[in-house]
This record gives structure tokens, C-alpha cells and sequence, in this order.
């Protein structure tokens, strides 16, 4: 048969029931201690908590209080900067390049100013944490001029291989023929004429908005021809 557990029976007689409240008070006593060097504790360190929470309240505060200069700055650069087509007409190649540069600053991206004789047609590169690198080739030409072709296939052919870039773009203040657009958007080379410079410099229309560019983990650029 399965021996039965033991069962506590309540103390029986004068002696088991005052050996029954001596262990009772000696509970007590110890929980009344533990309470006691507890509270002990807290009144000690209280100061030293206050302090850490303060410093806490204090940082949170303060990044907080970051967060709302930086997005302020960004405004008031993003009013502050617009440049007209008529002003970009009127620059050289070099300061074409500077202006685009500094429309990529206002729009968030960490740019710098590349292009000189030798560049592999990379003028602007561009990083950003969540859509990676951009390259821009620079082409300042007259209001009739046209972009051809053979500037796509140059920008396909080194944009990812020599810059290491997740986008490429080719921006002028002219126009595209009808085959570089085409042969742009078979091949992910994205194109700025005329019309989307206009939204992107003197409208204040973000360019990473104006080309719908995804982000860089979901940048699929397939730069083998």
C-alpha cells in the first residue's frame, strides 16, 4: 500500500503549545527585524536613489529638449534654403555641384562635394542610416540642353561597383532624352530634369520623396547590366 504523508496535528498539552508560541514569536521577531533593517536600508540609501532618479529625469530631459532643437533647425534650414531655377542657371558646373550638395544637407543626408576631373561620375555623395549611400552626377547644361544615354550607362557602370552606392542619380537643369529616361528606369538610374529640379530646389520637396527611394535594406539595386 502507498505510505500516507505525514499529517501536523495542533500541539497537544501545556508544553507543545508553549513550545507552538515560542516558535511563533521568534517569527514574528525575526520578520519584525527584517522589516526594521529594511527600512533601515531605504532611509540610508534614499538620498542616493532621489539622486539617481534626478539624474534620470535629467537626461531624458535633456534629449528630450536635443530632439526638439534638432527638428527646429531642420525647419527653419528647410524655409531658409531654396534655390530657383534661374539661380542654378546661372551658375558653373562647380557651384551646380555645391547646390546640390547642399540640397542633400537640407534633406537629412550627411553630403560632401566630390566631383573633379577623374571622379568615375560620382560630383555628390550622400549617406543616410536608413537609405544608405547616393551618388549624383552633376550635369549643368543650357535650358535646352538634353542628357543622352551614354550618361546613364556611365553613372550604371561605376555608381555601385566604384562608389559602393544604393542609389544613383543623374540631376540637370535641362532635360533627358526619351531613351536615357527609358533606359534610367529599366536600369535603376533615377533622373532629375528640369521639372523635378524645380520641386526639389526651389519647392523644398525632399529628394529621397521626390524619387520615392526606398530604404536600404529593401534597396534591391541590380547593378550588373
Amino acid at each position: 500500500m502507498p505510505r500516507r504523508s505525514p499529517r501536523l496535528r495542533p500541539p497537544r498539552g501545556r508544553r507543545e503549545q508553549a513550545a507552538a508560541a515560542a516558535v511563533a514569536c521568534a517569527g514574528l521577531w525575526l520578520l519584525a527585524k527584517m522589516a526594521t533593517a529594511t527600512w533601515q536600508a531605504a532611509v540610508r540609501t534614499w538620498p542616493l536613489l532621489a539622486l539617481l532618479a534626478a539624474l534620470a529625469l535629467g537626461y531624458a530631459a535633456w534629449r528630450f529638449s536635443r530632439e526638439v532643437r534638432a527638428r527646429k533647425v531642420r525647419t527653419e534650414t528647410l524655409a531658409r534654403l531654396r534655390i530657383t531655377l534661374a539661380q542654378l542657371d546661372a551658375m558653373d558646373d562647380r557651384d551646380f555641384e555645391f547646390a546640390l550638395r547642399d540640397l542633400l544637407l537640407r534633406d537629412g543626408w550627411n553630403a560632401r562635394q566630390v566631383g573633379r576631373q577623374g571622379d568615375q561620375a560620382a560630383d555628390v555623395i550622400g549617406e543616410d542610416r536608413q537609405r544608405g549611400r547616393i551618388v549624383l552626377q552633376a550635369k549643368h547644361t543650357t535650358v535646352a540642353g538634353k542628357v543622352g544615354s551614354s550618361v546613364m550607362y556611365q553613372v550604371k557602370g561605376t555608381a555601385g561597383p566604384v562608389h559602393g552606392a544604393n542609389t544613383a542619380v543623374v540631376v540637370t537643369n535641362g532635360s533627358f532624352t526619351r531613351d536615357a529616361k527609358t533606359w534610367g528606369e529599366r536600369h535603376q538610374v533615377h533622373w532629375v530634369d528640369r521639372d523635378r529640379l524645380r520641386q526639389w530646389a526651389e519647392h523644398g520637396t525632399p529628394l529621397q520623396d521626390l524619387l520615392r527611394l526606398p530604404t536600404a535594406r529593401k534597396t534591391a539595386f541590380r547593378w550588373a547590366a
